[in-house]
């Protein structure tokens, strides 16, 4: 089992959960993912989050990925894995397990690390 904060950097998310809990994974909130790209400071942020996931040995995901631009910069950035729409919408069980069967058959895109989030 592996535990994971989400929608990191709102909310009651704090530091202290990141030095007190044993975490694998942080998720990045869309809030900052969306502005990365109009406003300096979200992608301070952003590339900030990454970094101190990675320096604390954390997996990093990064919510509400929209657009192909979104997916390009956070993989330059060194993003693990990345969740949104641009991937794939929320779909019902079924459709989702026939989705990842096409996906791992035809895709030619080039998830984060591999897999999508």
């Amino acid at each position: 089992m592996s535990t994971a904060i989400d929608d990191f950097g709102t909310g009651y998310s704090s530091l202290t959960y990141l030095r007190d809990l044993p975490l694998q994974e942080v998720k990045i909130d869309r809030s900052f993912v969306s502005g990365m790209h109009r406003r300096s400071e979200e992608f301070t942020i952003v590339r900030s989050m990454i970094d101190l996931g990675h320096n604390l040995g954390l997996r990093v995901v990064a919510e509400g990925v929209e657009h192909a631009d979104d997916l390009a910069l956070l993989r330059r950035l060194g993003c693990d894995l990345a969740q949104g729409f641009h991937l794939a919408r929320p779909l019902p069980l079924a459709e989702l397990l026939a989705w990842l069967e096409g996906w791992r058959a035809t895709s030619e895109a080039e998830p984060l690390t591999g897999h999508p989030a």
